[in-house]
Order: C-alpha cells, then structure tokens, then sequence
C-alpha cells in the first residue's frame, strides 16, 4: 500500500474529499442542463444482468435502442449493452450500427471466485462471439489476502487473453474493484493503481450484486487515483461508477466528480461510463420534463 502511494504521490484524505463532495452536492442542480443529462445518456452501458435473461429479451433491448431515435432524433445512442458473456452474439448481431457496442461481464462475474483457466475462456468466448468490451471483477479474495502478485498475474493473463481473443480488434477491458466491499479509501486506491498497472482501459466500482455499490467517496478516490496515474504514467485511463446509478442527479453528481478531479477530457464515452439499467428512462424523464419509459 504504502509503496503504490509513494509511487504515485497520492493517499486519500477523507476530510477533504468530504468537504469537496459536499460543495459538489450544492451546485448539482446547476450542473443538470439538458446538455449534460445528453451527455449523461451518451455514456450509457445500458445494462441487462438478470438471472432471467433470455436472448429474446437482449434482442428487444437492443431493438429499443436502434429505433428509440425515430422519436428522440435529437439524441445520442448510449456506448453500449451490457450483457452475460452468452449474449454477446445477439447484442453483436441485432444492433444497426457498430457504434453500439456490444459489453459482456465475464471471469466468473460477479464474484470471480473459480479457477482461472475457466475466468479465460469466458473472456475469450464473449470476445470471438462479438463483444467489443469485458466487463471482469478484480479478484477479491486474492487481493483482500494481500496477495498482490497473484492479483496482477491474473489481470495480467486476462488482458492478454481478451487481446489476443480480438485478433486485432481493440478490446476496452474494465476492471470493476467492488468499492462497497473493501473497508478503506487506502484500499479503494491500492486496488485502482494495481487495475491500471495491468492494462486496464477503465476501472469501475460495482457489480450492482452487493449491498453497497457505487458512492460518491469511492469514486472520488478512484478518479484522484486515475489522475495520480495519469500524471506518473501519460495513459489515460476511464471511469464507470456502477450500481444503484438511477436517477439523473445522481448521474450528475458523477459527472461533476470526473469534470472537478479529470476534466473534460474525461467526459466521453471514450473514458467515462456509467453502469445502468434504469438511468436511461429517468434521464429522458428529466430532459423532457414528462415520464418517459421506452427501455
């Protein structure tokens, strides 16, 4: 721990980023123009993770998202669908444009606990099966024993599987730390530096499978630690907060986080992400002012 902080210069100090998120909170409604709920939307993975999930489900989401702009023309498309590694063809297959990408949660998410031969071949099968981004969870029973090296041996091996998986089609490969299940800031940033050390292109909060999810302390951390990164290394890395995102001052509130600590080259779907299933109705919601419920 000490060693990546002195690497980087950076440690969390909480009682400023207390008074940061509180001064943030009280301008929120002033950052919510219809410009950056847009925005908001743009850097959707719209997400579908149920234990019910069918093709034919997949199938209708992603035909919402190709037709929704007949009758919202002033719209972005959200960066992606976000689905169970066996869905991967259809999302790949059904959307009209290749701007849409396909993202599949894979390694064994959500809890990555299995061996890592089988975390591999579920990367690998999501990728030859169109997927454009891998959504994995950094494992945690490995990094909360300390076991550093085992950690990045892993991260490692999945990043060269995914790459070499894509045959020379860029893989965006997401590391999510599962925030609400590590007990300190120190350890939220130990775990952001180690996801970044090992390729990846962003590091993200939550599964949304656990009790505590995306909050605005872990992102702050996360995002300091991105610029920390940034600064050492000249490698831009991405942030997705995860997880109980659901409303548009909320989303807000995010971006407000990644534009004070990043700034705005940050804010595109290039290297800001939000993980969500319900966002997308509540944004067109705020936007429009009247309910709307297309996805």
């Amino acid at each position: 721990m000490a060693q990546l902080f002195l690497k980087y210069g950076y440690a969390p100090d909480k009682d400023a980023i207390d008074k940061n998120l509180q001064m943030i909170s009280s301008r929120l409604e002033e950052v919510a123009t219809p410009e950056v709920l847009k925005s908001c939307f743009s850097m959707m993975d719209l997400t579908t993770l149920r234990t019910n999930d069918t093709a034919e489900g997949v199938e209708k989401l992603v035909r919402k998202v190709n037709a929704y702009r007949k009758d919202y023309p002033d719209y972005p498309l959200p960066a992606s669908v976000c689905v169970y590694p066996n869905f991967a063809k259809v999302v790949s297959t059904v959307r009209d444009t290749p701007e849409l990408h396909a993202t599949c949660v894979s390694a064994c998410f959500p809890s990555s606990q299995s061996f890592l031969p089988v975390k591999l071949l579920e990367c690998e099968l999501a990728v030859k099966d169109g997927a454009d981004e891998i959504d994995i969870v950094l494992p945690l029973s490995t990094f909360l024993a300390g076991d550093y090296d085992a950690v990045r041996a892993e991260l490692r091996a999945i990043r060269e599987t995914v790459d070499k998986a894509g045959a020379g089609r860029k893989i965006t490969l997401k590391v999510i730390l599962e925030t609400g299940l590590l007990v300190s800031p120190e350890l939220i940033a130990d775990a952001s530096f180690l996801a970044m050390e090992e390729g990846a292109d962003f590091i993200k909060t939550s599964t949304g499978k656990v009790e505590v999810n995306a909050t605005p302390m872990a992102a702050y951390v996360m995002c300091e630690c991105i610029k920390a990164f940034f600064e050492k290394t000249g490698k831009k890395v991405g942030f997705k907060p995860a997880g109980g995102v659901s409303t548009a001052r909320e989303a807000v509130c995010y971006y407000t986080i990644v534009n004070s600590i990043l700034g705005r080259d940050w804010l595109n779907k290039d290297l800001f992400r939000f993980g969500v299933s319900r966002l997308a109705n509540n944004l067109l919601s705020a936007i429009e002012k009247k309910t709307v419920s297309i996805f």
